[in-house]
């Protein structure tokens, strides 16, 4: 019933639709009955078997067959048309055709036409080719004609003599034309002359900054560049000394160091792992390019070049920052072999750490020591530490602490843990004749304080996402911080208010710098005359 009503519809259609010529097989696909009705009818024509008939005499003769067709001649009653299947006359007419509007036709006008094999039954268009531009280039994007040109102009305006310049001459080039820190001069300079033939030549800088579209870096990937050894994809603490000693050797606000070599090599030290503990956040020593765009060196470098105060640049460079991480160090170290044990840990910041943290921090759980001394701390491992204890509320600080405290290692810090390490506080406040808080009454307040996703433990994440979170370290193991924190200085809140752009870490080196500098000048006072008296060393309240 279904085929014979296929049938009856199919007798309704015009010949020309018999082509076909937009119907998409996946309409045939989804209504097959109609389909079979239609070719069924088409073979039930008698010029349909009179053109079987022909194709098969043909066949057998050899001769070549010849079964094209096309469009305009479906309506007139030749040979290797196809018949039509109504009777001569009473084709109904066909819907008159519009130049524009109709999709038919509009698909028609696109430039398809028929098949080049000559079936009448399908249409075949040519697939529009879309020309996606480049968007990747191996060893970097061109430089566009007009940045190229203004760069060449430039550079021949620097090396107008032909003859290249020297490596103190070369330090225009590396701040005007490839817009660097000035202090990159040297170690670009060596690197374009990989030869050591003390010149660069236009050529040569042409070369390495154009030719090798350098140019069109971004700034973090020009230093990354240039800083990297060959065949390395990362950067090692090896890597920055060329520069900051380019630093120390030009820099104005350096200059008084020119005398003490001892402390230029302490200073760039510091520097260098300040970047790699703010920076390399894998922790394995091998800064990525990503790392370094993700960081915010890049812009303390163009700061620092500008600025001749060293100290106003507070991203790694300030030698405040650097004199109180030393002295502190120093204080600490009593024998001043530059190694320090627990014994000497215990005392910092007049004890105020417990004795459980400290061994946590001597398992090098949340650090392995550079020392290579056993129960010792070096320098660059109090560098890590002091970093992380003077600002728990930056991200490597977090993930430091967290280590700590997670006796497992599993990822959380559950309720026992925190007990573990908040019970040696608890004995502290008795000791002291201070009222102590029980852990029960502790734990809400910093459930309150952080919000986890899940009450009975923390996570990294959890501690991430609040700015308390800090507070949460110096309940269980900084006496003194605790205590701090329970009173609330309302001065310093008020200064924290007034400055919200400096760090903890800021705050806490800007403090310790005057008293340390006071104590120096004390020192330096009871020298000379006893009967002088210095009204600069009065207290400033």
């Amino acid at each position: 019933m279904e085929v014979e009503a296929a049938r009856r519809d199919a007798a309704t259609l015009d010949p020309e639709l018999l082509q076909l010529p937009e119907l998409s097989p996946g309409a045939l696909r989804e209504n097959p009955a109609l389909a079979e009705a239609l070719y069924s009818q088409w073979l039930a024509l008698p010029e349909t078997s009179k053109l079987v008939n022909s194709l098969i005499e043909d066949a057998k003769a050899g001769a070549t067959l010849n079964v094209t067709g096309s469009s305009a001649s479906t309506n007139a009653a030749s040979s290797g048309s196809l018949p039509s299947m109504f009777p001569a006359g009473s084709a109904p007419p066909l819907s008159p055709r519009s130049t524009s509007g109709s999709p038919r036709v509009m698909r028609r006008g696109s430039g398809a036409g028929p098949s080049s094999l000559g079936s009448p039954l399908k249409v075949v268009s040519e697939p529009v080719r879309e020309v996606i531009p480049q968007f990747y280039f191996k060893h970097g994007r061109p430089a566009p004609k007009d940045l190229k040109e203004q760069c060449l102009s430039r550079i021949d305006h620097l090396f107008f003599a032909g003859e290249g310049l020297q490596i103190q001459e070369f330090r225009s080039v590396t701040k005007d034309i490839c817009k660097l820190p000035s202090f990159f001069s040297s170690v670009l300079f060596k690197k374009i002359d990989a030869a050591g033939s003390g010149t660069v030549t236009r050529d040569a800088f042409v070369d390495y900054w154009i030719n090798d579209n350098k140019i069109t870096m971004d700034t973090a990937s020009q230093i990354f560049e240039i800083l990297r050894k060959p065949d390395y994809n990362y950067l090692t603490q090896e890597d920055f000394k060329p520069v900051l000693k380019e630093l120390l050797a030009t820099h104005p606000g350096l200059e008084f160091l020119q005398g003490t070599p001892e402390f230029q090599e302490r200073y760039a030290e510091t520097v260098i792992y300040r970047i790699f503990y703010s920076i390399n956040r894998a922790g394995n020593g091998h800064l990525t390019l990503r790392e370094l765009k993700r960081g915010n060196l890049i812009a303390a470098m163009q700061q620092l070049d500008e600025e001749e105060d060293i100290n106003k640049v507070l991203r790694y460079f300030s030698y405040e920052h650097f004199y109180v991480i030393y002295c502190k160090f120093w204080e600490l170290d009593t024998d001043h072999d530059f190694l320090i044990d627990k014994e000497n840990l215990i005392r910092y910041g007049n004890h105020s750490l417990t004795y459980r943290i400290v061994d946590r921090i001597f398992s090098q759980v949340p650090r392995k020591f550079t020392s290579m001394t056993e129960g010792k701390m070096g320098y660059e491992d109090f560098v890590y530490f002091i970093l992380s204890e003077e600002d728990k509320s930056s991200e490597p600080s977090l993930e430091y602490w967290f280590k700590c405290i997670d006796l497992d290692g599993n990822g959380i810090l559950t309720t026992t843990e925190m007990q573990f390490f908040y019970e040696e506080q608890l004995h502290r406040m008795e000791c002291m004749a201070q009222e102590p808080v029980l852990f029960e009454d502790i734990l809400c307040q910093m459930i309150d304080m952080i919000g986890p996703e899940n009450e009975c433990y923390f996570t990294l994440r959890d501690l991430k996402r609040c700015k308390l979170s800090g507070n949460i370290f110096n309940i269980l193991f900084n006496l003194n911080k605790f205590m701090a924190f329970e009173t609330r200085d309302p001065f310093l809140i008020r200064q924290e208010r007034e400055n919200p752009t400096l760090t903890e870490w800021d705050r806490f080196a800007h403090r310790e710098y005057i008293r340390l500098s006071m104590e120096e000048d004390g020192e330096d006072a009871s020298n000379g005359s006893g009967d002088v008296w210095d009204e600069s060393l009065e207290a400033p309240f």
